[in-house]
């Protein structure tokens, strides 16, 4: 019995791998997997290539990208001084998104925290000591023997104190952007914190009452902004430095800035602003062509 059953096993294997019919047949379904396999090596290798090449582009501001924006803040109708420069930073390699003294904003990431979609307005204020934004309040940092506006934190609908321009009117935190620096008007942004800086870009943190004018960065924050942005295409360095700040008999405001007065010019400064500002714009756009033209 056992020799039949071994018999029949062999007469089973002869028929399906081992006859003569099977050996003859073309493997095609294993040629057709080493041609598949070879087709997806070859666009593997073409596909990496090709990215090595051509890298996409980095979102803008990129680390090492040097990008200004002019700001300001207006607490109940005073126009604060230049907030003072960023301390220094002793370990890492420092911050990116700092200020100067000079009213501008500078955008230069060091790290990928910084760059690209993280060059936020909210950023910055996280690295400035002291200040802070929200869309419902705001602090401007200082002594607070400066002034009733400095060092306190104002919320929606609380009442600007004695002394300011405000005085006894609800106030409401707005940011006012002006895309560039020929823009008439300014843009109201609905999430400060979250909003994307630019480049050559003006904005003015505020607390003020509901439909109050709310006035643009000054003429000399303005021309630092394209002095510096002009400086950086050229590839020299910004030519801004940090500036002193002077008080007022209404508030505080900085020096040199086209926007100071009296409590009698409050009204008059800001049209000075705008003014110095649209001067500024000019002057500035001009000294960026003389280096276009040098450097071509």
């Amino acid at each position: 019995m056992a020799r039949r059953d071994t018999g029949k096993w062999v007469q089973r294997a002869a028929a399906t791998g081992g006859s003569r019919a099977y050996r003859g047949q073309r493997p095609v379904k294993w040629y057709t997997s080493l041609v598949l396999i070879a087709i997806l090596g070859v666009a593997l290798v073409w596909y990496s290539r090709y990215e090595k090449e051509n890298p996409s582009a980095a979102t803008q501001p990129a680390v090492g990208t040097q990008w200004f924006d002019a700001f300001a803040v207006d607490i109940c109708g005073t126009v604060e001084p230049n907030l003072p420069a960023n301390p220094p930073v002793k370990k890492g390699p420092g911050l990116g998104l700092t200020t100067a003294g000079d009213g501008v904003i500078h955008i230069d990431p060091k790290t990928s925290a910084e760059a690209g979609d993280n060059a936020t307005l909210g950023r910055f204020v996280q690295d400035y000591p002291g200040l802070v934004l929200t869309s419902s309040s705001i602090r401007y940092p200082g002594q607070r023997s400066a002034g009733p506006t400095v060092d306190r934190t104002f919320k929606n609908g609380e009442v600007c104190p004695k002394g300011t321009k405000d005085a006894g009117k609800a106030g409401q935190v707005e940011v006012d952007l002006w895309p560039t620096p020929t823009s008439t008007s300014p843009e109201r942004l609905a999430d400060p914190t979250g909003y994307k800086l630019g480049d050559e870009q003006e904005l003015t943190l505020a607390f003020v009452p509901a439909g109050a004018k709310v006035p643009r960065p000054s003429g000399s924050a303005v021309t630092a902004m394209l002095q510096d942005a002009s400086a950086a295409a050229s590839g020299s360095s910004p030519t801004s430095t940090p500036t002193s700040s002077t008080s007022t008999s209404s508030g505080t405001a900085s020096s040199g800035s086209s926007g100071t007065g009296s409590s009698g010019t409050g009204s008059s400064s800001a049209g000075s602003s705008s003014a110095g500002s649209s001067g500024s714009s000019g002057s500035a756009a001009s000294s960026r062509s003389k280096a276009s033209s040098s450097s071509s």
